[in-house]
């Protein structure tokens, strides 16, 4: 036997005693309690809150009782407790926030950020938008296209609009949101150069990989998408059809902490750069930038105004980093 003390392990006792769920606003939040006094928060955005939360707190059976720190373990189970919805928006959404709940308690019962969990950092800053220097664009939302002259030239107008603001060394992105028809796609880039921005996001109706591929081959910037695909085994298509340049993960969408870590390092394999996407509150963007510290291959991060810096340099807290209280 060894003559060192033993070491005993603080997560070894903890079990879950509860999960709450609650609707608020477009949004709703899971939180999760446990033995000790820890509790942790997570983030359902942009589903029916009603139904989400009642999903959330039936889910609760599988985990209640059990250690919190088994994020892995708790992520597979959950995903393959209802077979029928399993990779449906509903199912993942919900354990997204339920597996950032779980790797909050995590951190706050270690005292450690938890990039520190997931590897540590990479980088000491995480460059995000908007900002001064970074500014995201658009059509203004869905509505018909007839592809007509006037209409590419706004389209355009709004990239040489944005580009005046950031100058030469800013960024400028153009979030197509999916409502641009495939040709007008193609004559709006017909205008561009390659360095006239730094990604056209989401130029096609997600599903699609021949339409991803025929605007690939057409397009002379850099294109990005993946806040619509859900965890690892939708990303991977996309991946392997070789159609897009930069990945944009959504912790809040696509299977919370476990997952995007996951796709930033399937990506990686693939050359691709990550550039989350992200829409909820503080909380789940917290989230998010917990695995955007801690991925190599990162590019820019999704944010809004008000939580920014005027750099747009938002810096890795180096002390215990939580995502609710």
């Amino acid at each position: 036997m060894s003559d060192q003390p033993k070491i005993e392990d603080s997560g070894s006792q903890i079990r879950i005693t509860a999960l709450h769920a609650f609707p608020m606003g477009v949004k709703a939040y899971v939180k999760i309690e446990t033995n000790m006094g820890v509790t942790g928060w997570g983030e359902i955005n942009n589903m029916e809150n009603n139904v989400t939360c009642r999903l959330a707190e039936s889910l609760s059976e599988l985990i209640i009782g059990e250690n919190p720190t088994r994020i892995e373990h708790h992520w597979q189970r959950l995903f393959r407790a209802h077979r029928n919805i399993r990779g449906g928006g509903l199912m993942v959404h919900t354990i997204s926030a339920i597996d950032m709940a779980l790797w909050d308690i995590a951190g706050k019962l270690w005292n450690v950020p938890v990039y520190r969990l997931l590897g540590g950092p990479c980088r000491d800053k995480v460059w995000m938008y908007p900002s001064p220097k970074a500014i995201k664009t658009g059509p203004g939302g869905s509505k018909p296209f007839a592809g007509t002259p006037a209409e590419i030239e706004d389209l355009v107008q709004k990239v040489r609009d944005a580009r005046e603001q950031v100058g030469p060394d800013g960024a400028v992105m153009f979030d197509a949101h999916s409502c641009l028809p495939p040709p007008i796609v193609k004559q709006f880039a017909s205008y561009l150069k390659a360095d006239d921005l730094l990604f056209l996001e989401e130029a096609w109706v997600p599903g699609n990989i021949e339409v991803m591929r025929k605007i690939r081959e057409s397009v002379p910037v850099p294109l990005a998408t993946g806040e619509r695909d859900r965890t690892i085994w939708e990303v991977r298509e996309i991946l392997e059809a070789q159609v897009i340049d930069i990945l944009q993960p959504d912790c809040g969408h696509g299977g919370g902490i476990s997952q995007m870590k996951k796709v930033a390092a399937l990506a990686e394999s693939h050359h691709v750069p990550i550039a989350p996407h992200c829409t909820m509150s503080h909380l789940g963007l917290t989230a998010s930038l917990h695995v955007a510290a801690a991925v190599p291959f990162f590019l820019i991060h999704e944010g809004y105004k008000g939580v920014l810096p005027e750099s747009g340099r938002l810096r890795v807290a180096a002390r215990r980093s939580r995502f609710g209280r």
